[in-house]
């Protein structure tokens, strides 16, 4: 796939992405209807909705390409793929059933090992996220298209990071020590991701968690936009483990934190 190739299939998926949105909030308010999935998380009927529009619309614009959804993946099958999608419907099913605003829907395309196309939808901070390759990030808000490239939009000399947690453990702590970190705020969800790419915050980092389809679309994201992704261990962050399993994370908002 070329570049024109990648940004028609991200743009395809703009409206989509919108319409999930919309779908999300509107089943809320009627009221969601919550199953306890076997590894005891729960899923609610907007998380499966928005999975069936996503899905029909990816197999539309690439049929060829496999689809690997939080919803529907058997974990007890080993990954050997390189190139396919991730979808996680909804990411932050507790902060959406509790009428929260951090919930994202994701979409990405990982293309031998690397995720390059990301949609993220954040539909209750009318914010939508896309990109398709490096310097091609990203965000509608309301009518507006921003290109996103990481410059920093908070007080100059300080470093401000994003927390999975309210209460970091000692290695985390340990991390925001070591690159200066002055303060942190706790957020859900991949929007973590979004906004070390609009500049708003420059760092975050975890240890080893969740599932690929959490970080795919986010990564891709502030990737485009210019952040710098590794684990903990400054390797590079790769996709299409075995188990889809996380490595550790960190993102910095550039190699400059403060400026």
């Amino acid at each position: 796939m070329n570049n024109n190739d990648l940004k028609k299939i991200a743009e395809e998926l703009i409206e989509t992405t919108n319409t999930a949105g919309r779908i999300s909030i509107d089943l809320y308010r009627k009221g969601l209807k919550k199953i306890i999935k076997p590894d005891n998380s729960p899923v609610t009927n907007g998380d499966l909705e928005v999975n069936k529009l996503l899905t029909e619309k990816i197999k539309i614009l690439t049929p060829n390409i496999p689809i690997i959804s939080e919803e529907t993946v058997n974990l007890k099958k080993e990954n050997k793929l390189s190139t396919f999608w991730l979808i996680d419907p909804i990411d932050g099913t507790r902060e959406y059933m509790a009428g929260k605003d951090e919930y994202t829907i994701n979409a990405s395309l990982v293309l031998n090992n690397i995720p390059i196309i990301g949609l993220l939808g954040a539909p209750k901070k009318n914010r939508l996220f896309y990109a398709y390759g490096k310097n091609n990030s990203y965000m509608i808000e309301g009518k507006k298209i921003i290109h996103l490239d990481c410059k920093k939009k908070s007080e100059k000399g300080k470093v401000l990071a994003v927390s999975g947690s309210s209460k970091p453990g000692n290695l985390i702590l340990d991390v925001f020590k070591k690159y200066k970190v002055n303060s942190f705020t706790p957020m859900h969800s991949s929007y973590k991701f979004c906004v070390i790419a609009t500049g708003e915050f420059d760092f975050y980092a975890a240890k080893e968690r969740a599932y690929e389809w959490d970080y795919a679309a986010g990564h891709a994201v502030a990737e485009g936009a210019g952040a710098i992704i590794t684990t903990l261990e400054n390797k590079e962050f790769k996709y299409g483990k075995s188990d889809y399993k996380n490595l550790s994370l960190i993102i910095r908002r550039n190699k400059i934190l403060d400026a």
